[in-house]
């Protein structure tokens, strides 16, 4: 009996080890995604942030961050009327990700000051330095994926 309370012991110690072990591994990923990422287009970089348990990102960067009349850039192009004049620097252009494990985040937005929409978004993590952004409308089969790199590590 004490052989069997001994190996009942010793199999719940490794199942405990097994599952902190997997629980450090979800996590030892989630924050990988931070820092400063240069788009596929290579005319912004946006800084990718942590609030709470979601992730974020804003344009810290543009190739040209003034308009043809020399002043800086705004979000001409949104929707809202009332937004237009808001300046592109220090927009926040990625919302409420949320890190799944195995290096993808999801259920995020991404709007693109490009055309002025908003998109569902996911992004999945290749390499150290290779982030796929993923906007879709509905399902991500309809969608397009930008490959980004990164600049600037954790900061």
């Amino acid at each position: 009996m004490k052989k069997w309370r001994s190996l009942i012991l010793m199999v719940t110690a490794i199942m405990g080890c097994y599952v902190l072990a997997v629980a450090y591994a979800i996590d030892k990923y989630a924050d990988s995604i931070i820092g400063v990422w240069k788009t596929g287009s290579g005319k912004g970089m946006v800084r990718i942030y942590k609030e709470g348990d979601k992730y974020y990102g804003k344009i810290v960067w543009l190739k040209e961050p003034n308009d043809e009349t020399g002043k800086p850039k705004t979000d001409k192009n949104n929707n809202d009327v009332s937004l237009r004049n808001r300046p592109l620097l220090g927009l926040v252009n990625l919302r409420d990700f949320i890190y799944k494990g195995n290096k993808v985040w999801e259920n995020g937005r991404i709007y693109d000051p490009e055309n002025g929409s908003d998109y569902s978004c996911e992004m999945k993590l290749t390499d150290e330095n290779t982030l796929e952004v993923r906007g879709f409308i509905g399902v991500s089969l309809f969608g397009r994926t930008d490959v980004w790199k990164r600049q600037v590590k954790k900061n």
